[in-house]
C-alpha cells in the first residue's frame, strides 16, 4: 500500500463519519470505527503495510494534490470530531511512514519509532490525553519531515545522511570530530560500500567481513574514537545491509 493511500484512507474514514452515508458495506458508524482500530492495530503488529482500504471495506477517493506530513492534512486531522479515531488513524499512518524509511534508514528509522512507541506507551499508562496524545503524534510527524530535509541541511546524499547517522554522530566523543569531517567519513564510507557490497553480499560471509575490515580502517584514518568503533562498525554494516536489499528490491 502506498503512503499517499494513507491520506486518501484518513479522507474516506472523515468524510464517512461526519455525513453518517453507508459505505457499501452496511454497518453502522460505530462498527466501522471498531473494525477500523482492529485493522490499524494489526497493521502497526505487523511487519507488512496492511489493505486497510480492502480490510475496512472503503472505496478509495480521489487525492490528487494533497501531500502527507502537509501541515494542512494534519490540521485536518486533528480536527476531527471522532478523537479516538483520528489518533488511531494518526498512529497507522505515522507507523506506515518510519515502516518506509527504515528500508533506507535504520537509524533514524528507529529513534522515530522509539518516538512513536514511547508516546503510545505514556498514553496507554493515562499520562496523556487524548488530545494530548494527538498533539504528540502531530510532532513526530513534523520529526519525520525534519528527517527528510536533512540531507539538504548537512549537503549529503539520502545514502550519505543514512551512514552519517550511523556513525553515532550525537556522542560527545565523536563530536570532538567536528561535523565537517563526519560528513566526509560519510562519504567516503557510502563509496566505499557502494563498490564493495554486491548484490549477494549479505550472505556472503568473507564479503561481510571484507567490508568490515574496509569500514575499520576508514574510521581509524579519520581519527573515529578506537572505543567507539566496534558499535559504528556493527550500525554500518547493518545500513549497508539494508541498502543492498532495497536496491534488489526497486
Amino acid at each position: 500500500m502506498l503512503i499517499k493511500d494513507d491520506i486518501a484512507f484518513f479522507q474516506a474514514v472523515k468524510a464517512r463519519l461526519v455525513k453518517f452515508e453507508g459505505t457499501g458495506s452496511g454497518r453502522s458508524d460505530n462498527e466501522l470505527e471498531s473494525t477500523i482500530k482492529q485493522i490499524v492495530d494489526q497493521a502497526i503488529s505487523s511487519d507488512k503495510v496492511v489493505d486497510i482500504f480492502e480490510a475496512a471495506g472503503i472505496d478509495k477517493p480521489d487525492i490528487t494534490g494533497l501531500e502527507v506530513l502537509s501541515d494542512e492534512f494534519l490540521l485536518e486531522v486533528k480536527g476531527m470530531k471522532r478523537q479516538n479515531l483520528a489518533l488511531e488513524l494518526l498512529k497507522k499512518l505515522l507507523n506506515d511512514e518510519i515502516k518506509t524509511r527504515s528500508k533506507t534508514n535504520i537509524v533514524k528509522s528507529k529513534k522515530l519509532l522509539e518516538m512513536l512507541e514511547g508516546a503510545i506507551q505514556r498514553y496507554q499508562n493515562n499520562l496523556l490525553s487524548t488530545a494530548e496524545i494527538i498533539q504528540e503524534l502531530i510532532n513526530i510527524a513534523k520529526e519525520i519531515k525534519k528527517a527528510d530535509s536533512e540531507g539538504e541541511r548537512l549537503g549529503l546524499t539520502n545514502d550519505e545522511v543514512a551512514f552519517y547517522n550511523a556513525l553515532e554522530v550525537n556522542d560527545s566523543a565523536v563530536q570532538v570530530l567536528g561535523d565537517e569531517q563526519l560528513k566526509e567519513i560519510a562519504r567516503e564510507i557510502t563509496d566505499k560500500v557502494r563498490a564493495n557490497a554486491t548484490i549477494d553480499w549479505t550472505i556472503r560471509e568473507s564479503a561481510r567481513a571484507k567490508l568490515m575490515v574496509i569500514v575499520k580502517r576508514t574510521l581509524t584514518k579519520w581519527g573515529y574514537p578506537p572505543d567507539k568503533q566496534a558499535k559504528a562498525i556493527e550500525t554500518v554494516l547493518k545500513q549497508a545491509e539494508a541498502m543492498a536489499d532495497f536496491m534488489t528490491k526497486n
